[in-house]
């Protein structure tokens, strides 16, 4: 029998398929305990963002100098309260209830954008339960003059204060859009992170031509998003301390064994389960525990960073040489066609 185990943030768990953050999964108790029933290693809550932080904080403010002419109307910059599944305190009590139902790590999410006060429900986060907490800096900056090294300090600040408020280890989920990502995870390693999370997807925003609005279209990922994060995943393992985590894209079992090639600790999977249901985490496990039995692999463990970039025979085949030879040996189908016409092969 195949070890499935695997370590993460300093935590033992039964396997690398790891749920992640979606709110329809992760914010009904039944849906967590059946996750964990279906084989789950650990789970990811869906998040708790910043702007339900900061409004709850401007609505105390509110009643406090209510009538003092001093409050500003800025609550409009809010999202409305029914745009969120769970406020701040239920989301804490979500917490106290999941750990007692269950017996693998709940991860908590932290979801935010800028330095502040909000931070501060890390602490609380912890105190409720969370076994660790992945902090989910989705940010897209917009402003012409801020430098990049300023949205590299940021992540960094985000970081730093987070860790200051807690005990337990604090994971990292990154955007790829850095001038030098591999820099930006030496500096997060340095800045104290316990694991990255790679990589976050910026859902993009669509215009509906009937009322000329601007609207949110969420598309689930597809298996075409695995390459970007199994690739820097595989160039930084072994260089950083942190544990790496692998996102997006995820949906086949062959997926879940490249990612640990190259060096992810867990896998984590969404769209997967949207699309097919729960228990298709079982699915999943049971066809890499095949794929390890086929081809001889005792442990995750022994798969783990075993094609990563340090331990690849040709290490340039995640840089610049693969994208040329990737160009090189592209045709198109007419193109092999023609070719095909002009030198016939010949048989003797």
């Amino acid at each position: 029998m195949v070890d499935l185990t695997t370590t993460y943030l300093g935590l033992n768990l039964r396997s690398p398929l790891v749920p992640s953050a979606a709110a329809p999964l992760t914010e009904d108790l039944d849906n967590i305990k059946r996750l964990e029933e279906a084989g789950a290693g650990a789970i990811v809550l869906h998040s708790l963002f910043e702007e339900q932080l900061l409004r709850e904080k401007f609505e105390l403010h509110h009643h406090l100098t209510y009538g003092t002419e001093s409050f500003a109307e800025s609550l409009t910059y809010f999202p409305e309260p029914e745009q969120f599944h769970v406020g701040p305190e239920l989301y804490l009590e979500h917490i106290r209830a999941a750990k007692e139902l269950v017996q693998i790590p709940i991860i908590a999410s932290l979801n935010g954008f800028s330095r502040g006060g909000w931070v501060e429900y890390a602490r609380l986060m912890q105190e409720a339960g969370a076994d660790a907490i992945e902090l989910n800096v989705y940010y897209v900056p917009t402003n012409p003059d801020m430098p990049g090294s300023a949205v590299e300090q940021n992540y960094i600040d985000i970081l730093r204060e987070v860790k200051a408020e807690v005990s337990i280890p604090v994971a990292i989920k990154l955007s790829p859009y850095f001038s030098n990502m591999a820099y930006m995870a030496k500096q997060l390693d340095e800045a104290g992170a316990d694991a990255l999370v790679l990589f976050n997807r910026f859902y993009q925003p669509d215009i509906d031509l009937d009322n000329l609005e601007v609207y949110p279209h969420l598309l689930l990922s597809s298996p075409q998003d695995q390459r970007l994060p199994m690739r820097w995943i595989a160039i930084l393992y072994g260089r950083i301390r942190p544990d790496l985590a692998a996102t997006s894209g995820i949906h086949k079992a062959p997926d879940v064994i490249k990612m640990l090639m190259a060096g992810a600790k867990i896998t984590q999977i969404c769209s997967v389960l949207l699309r097919h249901g729960i228990e298709h985490i079982q699915v999943l496990e049971r066809e890499v525990r095949h794929w390890m039995e086929e081809n001889e692999y005792d442990s995750v463990k022994q798969m783990q960073g075993s094609m990563s970039q340090i331990h690849c025979p040709d290490e340039s085949a995640f840089e610049r040489a693969q994208y040329m030879k990737a160009i090189q040996s592209y045709h198109p189908d007419w193109m092999t066609s023609i070719y095909n016409l002009i030198s016939p092969s010949t048989t003797t």
